[in-house]
């Protein structure tokens, strides 16, 4: 069975993925498999891009969305005499069939499929089946210069499969793997104000509202700390430097955050 897998790592953000599926199949008829996309208004690969924090410690999180080809898809069950699973695992929305069921777009939980007004068609991401049937990858993952969006047997992607999550409802089996999601992180910096001077190597912890300890680092030398990979919740975050008094901040994390700075006071 055929899984894309995409390692946000990797990912610069060029939006090629998405410029490689409009090349593919916009103007271009490859039925029985898909027929045109429209010049505008169908995102059958789309690059989502999120900021996350505030200026100046800001971090751009990009990956794309498509078909997840569902081991158990929604829109089979919702039209099966229109929509069918290949034995690699491609699910396709037969452009013949499926014609006038608008409401095969509903269908998909996840947005993936789209209404073609002038065919009075929907259509999604075939994982470029025209060019896997001929021994050839996605236009989406060929253009990937990073390497970042890959596809194959998913006998060859097993390790990073376990160490993957998807993005979709259990129940629907996703063929589409996430290594490497950012998820909310919590910023800040320390300094003392009265040498007007950043503190490089304060003890940083970050803590459950309870003072279980999570994470702990030290400020770099610009006096920063991140913490990352957070999920939203309360936390607490307390900064020790030798020679100064501990600082403690209540955070309320639902986005990620730059909380600021800590200016320590000097023990008397």
């Amino acid at each position: 069975m055929k899984v894309f897998v995409f390692d946000n790592a990797k990912c610069n953000g060029c939006y090629a993925c998405q410029l490689a599926c409009k090349d593919e199949h916009v103007g271009n008829d490859w039925s029985p498999i898909a027929a045109p996309q429209p010049d505008t208004g169908h995102f059958w690969c789309k690059m989502n891009e999120i900021t996350h924090g505030q200026v100046p410690k800001v971090r751009i999180e990009y990956w794309p969305s498509l078909c997840n080809h569902c081991g158990n898809a929604p829109c089979i069950d919702a039209a099966p005499e229109a929509v069918y699973r290949r034995s690699d695992g491609l699910i396709i929305i037969d452009p013949a069939r499926a014609r006038n069921n608008k409401a095969l777009v509903e269908a998909c939980p996840y947005n993936a499929i789209y209404w073609n007004e002038a065919l009075q068609l929907p259509q999604k991401c075939t994982g470029c089946a025209h060019l896997v049937d001929e021994g050839m990858l996605p236009h989406c993952v060929d253009a990937c210069a990073m390497k970042a969006l890959r596809f194959g047997d998913e006998e060859g992607f097993v390790e990073e499969i376990q160490k993957a999550e998807t993005l979709t409802r259990p129940e629907h089996n996703s063929r589409f793997y996430y290594l490497n999601k950012p998820r909310l992180f919590i910023s800040g910096d320390v300094w003392d104000p009265a040498e007007n001077e950043i503190i490089e190597g304060a003890k940083v912890e970050l803590k459950t509202a309870d003072g279980a300890v999570l994470q702990a680092a030290l400020t770099d030398a610009f006096g920063d700390f991140w913490f990352k990979k957070l999920e939203s919740g309360s936390y607490v975050v307390t900064v020790e430097a030798t020679g100064f008094i501990t600082m403690s901040k209540n955070v309320v994390l639902d986005k990620s955050l730059n909380i600021g700075d800590f200016a320590l006071t000097k023990q008397q």
